[in-house]
């Protein structure tokens, strides 16, 4: 059942007897004037569809107590010592002086039931209503695209660990695993918390464990019996055929058919690195840097630092890179934008989507390398992909085949053509000639590079208008919260959209934010 505000504090009210040690103009003072204005009680009745049982705590005291501690960065016991004595928090909340507030656990279900409501974002899109209400954005068309890796809360795990944690999850939650685990399972007693007892300096040691682990995974596998499984049973199951072969490989002298195996000696594209988080990823930002967690994504209004839209998603894999967000990001604005993002968006299909879509994309061009160091790159080369031919520095001219593989690349082949060419140190070592590889979307990535090498207006625009975006993953970040506090995408996307929604809040409220009549104003608009 829905809890409402009753009309009676424990104790004197906070706001009323001391409104004058709660600072002006902080989130504080404006939740504890406007909260119900904000969070009002229907916005939450579809999370509470039962009229029976004990009444929750009202909906808009919890609301307004995530909203503070996303944006002060605490943990859920911090929250609830704050909300007890803290009397900004107990302003802001609406509760009395005497208010002891309530079990941290509840912060906990309230955020589930926002997790499994239909609308689990609710908090970032009541404030981004309360912006639209303002106007604060009208006539601003400019939005810049971002990402940043957020570390994930797990600890990254080895090989042996995750087999061994693999194996007793599926004991664990498989009906009938136990018994199978009993008989065929012998490389390590999976009840004992511990690791194996082996001599870890020892190559051939640790070669053998890993040995008997895959073997184990295997057999337990093939030995399940045949049953209809739940959601977390066949979770387990698929958990165990993912680690069991992502990480080894036949040993060196094997066939691959005796069932002999070792630590593969490279890593699997879209490794899980942990059971506990099976999302994280590692996550490489640049060649040099590489963490392990997810990836935040945002759009920002760069003159008033507005978050219009953010994702969280895990860090590695096509269908999460950052040209392939960039749409969804703007999914919900209306009109043509100017689109501003680093290198990590200039690709082909990205750029043809945003242009299609009527945006314009001033988009940093990804540096083009060329076959030889210091030597000709792409765009040394004449392209004609109308007429279908490649004219190389030297003169010498061929055809482009057609479009082939699952990229539709074009291949142009020089091959004799290189040979006893005077410019051939300079643009290929390979013994058969150059082979250049035109991919779709080709001419639009030329007049790109062409225009920001070029155009001084280009160049001015995107100086002035993309590193606000840095600013505003900045905030994102700050106290602390470059660690993420949840496990799993879903739970830590619930988050950034609770921090993006707060972070826009502070902004608006540094804007004079306020309401009056039943609407929302800005005493200012000039950023």
């Amino acid at each position: 059942m829905q809890g409402e505000w009753a009309g009676e504090l424990v104790g004197p009210d906070v706001w009323q007897t001391c409104r004058e040690l709660i600072p002006a103009g902080s989130v504080f003072a404006f939740l504890a004037e406007h909260r119900q204005a904000l969070f009002p009680a229907e916005m939450f009745a579809d999370m509470y569809p039962s009229r029976n049982g004990r009444p929750s705590m009202p909906p808009d005291i919890l609301a307004a107590a995530v909203v503070l501690q996303t944006l002060q960065g605490l943990s859920d016991v911090d929250t609830v010592q704050a909300l007890r004595c803290d009397l900004r928090w107990k302003a802001a909340c609406g509760l009395g002086l005497h208010d002891t507030a309530f079990d941290p656990s509840l912060l906990t279900y309230f955020r589930r039931r926002l997790a499994r409501s239909r609308k689990p974002n609710r908090l970032f899109e009541a404030v981004r209503e309360v912006v639209a209400a303002t106007g604060v954005l009208k006539g601003r068309q400019r939005r810049a695209l971002d990402s940043a890796v957020l570390d994930d809360a797990v600890a990254t795990q080895d090989t042996v660990t995750q087999l061994i944690a693999a194996i007793r999850r599926v004991i664990r939650h498989v009906p009938g695993a136990a018994q199978v685990a009993g008989m065929s399972c012998t490389a390590h007693d999976y009840d004992d918390p511990g690791k194996p007892r082996i001599a870890w300096d020892d190559g051939q040691a640790r070669a053998a464990l890993v040995d008997a682990l895959v073997t184990d995974a295997i057999r337990l596998l093939a030995g399940l019996p045949e049953q209809p499984l739940g959601e977390r049973a066949a979770t387990a199951v698929g958990l165990l055929a993912l680690v069991c072969g992502q990480d080894v490989e036949p040993a060196d002298d094997s066939n691959g058919r005796d069932g002999r195996w070792r630590i593969a000696q490279r890593t699997v594209p879209d490794r899980v690195i942990s059971t506990v988080d099976p999302e994280s990823r590692h996550v490489h930002k640049t060649r040099t840097h590489r963490q392990d967690g997810f990836k935040a994504h945002v759009a920002v209004e760069p003159e008033t630092g507005l978050f219009t839209a953010v994702a969280l998603r895990p860090g590695s894999g096509a269908a999460h890179h950052e040209a392939a967000l960039a749409l969804d990001l703007l999914a919900a604005e209306d009109g043509i934008l100017d689109v501003f993002g680093d290198a990590a968006y200039s690709t082909g299909p990205c750029r043809h989507a945003l242009t299609s879509a009527g945006h314009r994309a001033v988009i940093k061009p990804a540096p083009l390398r060329p076959a030889v160091p210091g030597g000709f790159d792409l765009d040394d080369f004449a392209i004609d992909t109308n007429g279908n031919t490649v004219t190389c520095p030297a003169g010498h001219r061929v055809p482009l085949s057609a479009p082939s593989g699952r990229h539709l690349q074009r291949k142009a082949f020089f091959a004799s053509r290189c040979v006893g060419c005077p410019l051939r140190p300079r643009c290929t070592t390979a013994k058969a000639g150059r082979i250049l590889t035109i991919r779709p979307h080709h001419d639009e990535l030329a007049a790109a590079r062409r225009q920001a090498a070029t155009d001084p207006a280009w160049q001015q625009d995107y100086r002035r208008w993309r590193p606000p975006v840095e600013r505003a993953i900045a905030w994102i970040v700050a106290r602390g919260n470059r660690r993420l506090r949840y496990v799993g995408a879903i739970k830590n996307n619930a988050w950034l959209h609770t921090r993006a929604a707060a972070l826009n809040l502070r902004t608006l409220i540094n804007l004079g934010l306020t309401h009056t009549n039943g609407s929302w104003t800005l005493a200012s608009t000039t950023i």
